[in-house]
């Protein structure tokens, strides 16, 4: 484990019983706002983030993050890259340009998505399809925390490739356990 993830572990794992989005229950959860909120810990996910886009895809335009959850992060990454980034809301805004996507951009472009805790791949699955329904490319998104709960199967079979920083095993080493009761 290196520096970045006893970090994470340290002030972001959390052990009890809770509902996580999917609707299953865990022994554990990550609590991403705290260390989306830390300037300590958000700048050097912002650099790792960065880095794996520049390293899993080189041609991006831009880079893309779910509200609300990822936009912190892809600020950060958006900083430390230089590329820009936009803001994929859950659904359309009812007012004002009733926007579903959050700034600029070029219907074609190759994004890279940024989010922070997959475990089924559900919301990043519905935030690939209103990329693409935009006309933006997607085939790669990267998060910080991989439960390993199936997340990167699911938007496998949407023709995206999940890397992550971290695996649930190498942060919460009760993960694999909890996650398959079965080794």
């Amino acid at each position: 484990m290196d520096e970045l993830g006893a970090r994470l572990r340290a002030d972001a794992l959390l052990e009890g019983d809770f509902v996580l989005r999917s609707g299953k229950r865990s022994s554990w959860y990550l609590d991403k706002y705290r260390f989306e909120t830390q300037p300590d810990l958000l700048g050097p996910l912002g650099e790792r983030l960065a880095a794996a886009v520049r390293e899993f895809e080189p041609g991006a335009a831009r880079i893309a993050g779910p509200a609300l959850g990822a936009v912190a992060l892809a600020a950060s990454a958006s900083l430390a890259s230089g590329l820009p980034f936009v803001i994929v809301r859950e659904r359309a805004k009812e007012y004002g340009t009733a926007n579903r996507l959050e700034g600029p951009f070029e219907a074609g472009e190759l994004v890279c998505l940024l989010e922070d805790v997959v475990t089924s791949g559900g919301a990043l699955g519905e935030a690939v399809a209103a990329l693409r329904e935009a006309g933006l490319v997607v085939r790669n998104a990267v998060c910080v925390v991989d439960r390993e709960e199936g997340g990167a199967d699911a938007l496998a079979r949407m023709g995206v490739r999940l890397r992550s920083l971290y695996r649930a095993g190498e942060l919460a080493p009760s993960a694999k356990t909890a996650a398959n009761p079965h080794g």
